[in-house]
C-alpha cells in the first residue's frame, strides 16, 4: 500500500514538474523572440541609418580647395563646382571611401588632364584615374584617352603600367558621364556608354585600401553621387594576370641600396659590386614587374641600384632577353658587359615604344651563358617616376632553373 502511495505521489509531482517546465518554456522562447526582434529593429535602424547613396553638395561647405580656385555656380541649368586652372586638388570633405560606385558629370576645361583619385590616404598614397582631354576629345581610338595608375610613396606609376589605359570619347563643351565602380582589388570606369567599360581594371596597385576623395583639372562638375558598398557584378577578388604561368619571366633577384648617380655618368665594369656589398631580396610582382618604387620611392635626383639574379644553363649557348625597364639599363653576364640601353620620355631620341613606358617590348638582348650557373648583373637609374624592369627569356630551351 506503501508502494503504491510512492507511486501516485511520484506521477502527481512528475506531472507538476513537467507543468512548470513547459509553461517556463513558453516564457523563455517568448523572452527570446522579443530579444530577437528587438535586435533586428535594431539592427533595421542602423542599416537605415547608412545611406545606400548621396548627392554631394555642389556647395562650399562640402569641399576644401585653394582660395580663388573654386567656384560654385549654375551652369546649363544645374548646380556646379567649377575648379579653375592649377587649382590643385580639390578634395571632398569627411568621406573615407573604400568599395562603392563613384558618378558624376564633367565638362572639361583643360586639355591636358582631368582626373579623380579615390582610396586616397594621404598625398604618397592613392588610386587616380584621369582623362587625357586632347586624345580623350579628337580620336575615339587614342588608346591613352583614359588611364588609371596608383600613387606608391608619393610617385604616380603611369609609366610603369601601360597596360591600364584605353580609348574614351569624351564630347566638348557638354556634359560627360563618368561612372566608378570599386570593388576589393577591382575596379571600372566607365565613359558616358554605361554599357561597356571604358578600363578595366584586374588588380588595383595603390598599398592604401580606403581614404578620401579628391578630383584636380580645370573642369565644370556636376551630379557628384556616391554609392557605398553598391559594386554591381564587379569581383572583389585579384583579376587574371596573363604573365602568372609563363616560367619563362625573372622573378627573383637581388637588390643593392641605392645610390646617387650624376647625370651623364654611366655605369662601367670598374663600378661593379664589391664582394661586401649588402643585397636584399626583391621578387616580381603582377606582369613579371619588378617594382622598385614601391620599395625605394621616388626621387628628384637621379639614382641607382644594381639588381643580380642566376640562371642555371645545361650547355653553353646564347639566349634572347627581352627586357622592359625605367629609365636607364646596363647589363652584365658572368661580370662581362652584354648591353647598354636608355628608355627616356622626355627625349624623343631615347624613349622606346610605347611612349617611353616600361614594357617587355621596349627591348631585346643575346646574353652569352656558359654551361652551370650564370650571374646577370642589370644596373638600373632612374630619376622621373616609376623605376623598375620586367625581364622575360624568349625561351627556356638548354635552360635548367632561374633563381
Amino acid at each position: 500500500m506503501f508502494k503504491q502511495a510512492y507511486c501516485c505521489f511520484s506521477k502527481n509531482k512528475l506531472a507538476e514538474l513537467d507543468f512548470f517546465m513547459k509553461r517556463n518554456q513558453i516564457v523563455f522562447i517568448g523572452l527570446l523572440l522579443l530579444s530577437v526582434n528587438s535586435l533586428a529593429q535594431k539592427i533595421k535602424k542602423q542599416v537605415a541609418a547608412v545611406p545606400t547613396e548621396f548627392a554631394v553638395p555642389m556647395t562650399a561647405e562640402a569641399w576644401t580647395f585653394k582660395p580663388d580656385k573654386v567656384e560654385f555656380i549654375t551652369h546649363k541649368g544645374v548646380p556646379t563646382m567649377k575648379i579653375a586652372p592649377n587649382s590643385e586638388q580639390v578634395s571632398l570633405k569627411n568621406v573615407t571611401f573604400e568599395n562603392g560606385t563613384i558618378e558624376f558629370d564633367v565638362e572639361p576645361q583643360d586639355p591636358r588632364f582631368m582626373g579623380i583619385y579615390f582610396r586616397q590616404k594621404d598625398a604618397n598614397e592613392s588610386e587616380y584615374v584621369y582623362l587625357r582631354v586632347v586624345q580623350a576629345t579628337t580620336n575615339p581610338l587614342a588608346a591613352d584617352a583614359i588611364q588609371s595608375a596608383p600613387y606608391i610613396k608619393g610617385v604616380l606609376l603611369w609609366d610603369m603600367m601601360p597596360q591600364f589605359q584605353g580609348p574614351a570619347l569624351v564630347k566638348v563643351n557638354e556634359w560627360n558621364h563618368i561612372k566608378l565602380v570599386v570593388s576589393g582589388k577591382q575596379m571600372r570606369v566607365y565613359v558616358n556608354d554605361m554599357a561597356r567599360p571604358a578600363l578595366h581594371i584586374p588588380y588595383l596597385e595603390a598599398d592604401a585600401t580606403s581614404g578620401s576623395i579628391s578630383l584636380d583639372g580645370a573642369a565644370m562638375v556636376s551630379r557628384f553621387v556616391i554609392k557605398p558598398g553598391v559594386v554591381q557584378d564587379v569581383p572583389n577578388g585579384p583579376g587574371y594576370d596573363p604573365t602568372h604561368t609563363d616560367p619563362r619571366y625573372l622573378r627573383h633577384w637581388q637588390m643593392s641600396a641605392a645610390i646617387d648617380l650624376p647625370p651623364g655618368q654611366e655605369a662601367v665594369s670598374q663600378s661593379l659590386p664589391k664582394d661586401d656589398i649588402v643585397w636584399t631580396a626583391i621578387d616580381a610582382e603582377r606582369q613579371g614587374m619588378v617594382n622598385i618604387t614601391r620599395q625605394l620611392g621616388g626621387s628628384t635626383k637621379r639614382r641607382f641600384v644594381w639588381l643580380k639574379t642566376k640562371i642555371t644553363a645545361s650547355t653553353a649557348h646564347k639566349a634572347l632577353l627581352r627586357l622592359g625597364f625605367s629609365d636607364e639599363v646596363w647589363g652584365f653576364v658572368n661580370g662581362q658587359p652584354v648591353f647598354v640601353d636608355k628608355n627616356l620620355y622626355r627625349s624623343s631620341a631615347g624613349r622606346k615604344n610605347p611612349d617611353g613606358r616600361c614594357s617587355i617590348d621596349n627591348s631585346s638582348f643575346v646574353v652569352p651563358l656558359k654551361a652551370g650557373d650564370n650571374e646577370l648583373l642589370i644596373g638600373i637609374a632612374n630619376d622621373f617616376y616609376g623605376w623598375g624592369l620586367v625581364a622575360r627569356l624568349e625561351s627556356l630551351e638548354d635552360i635548367k632553373a632561374l633563381e
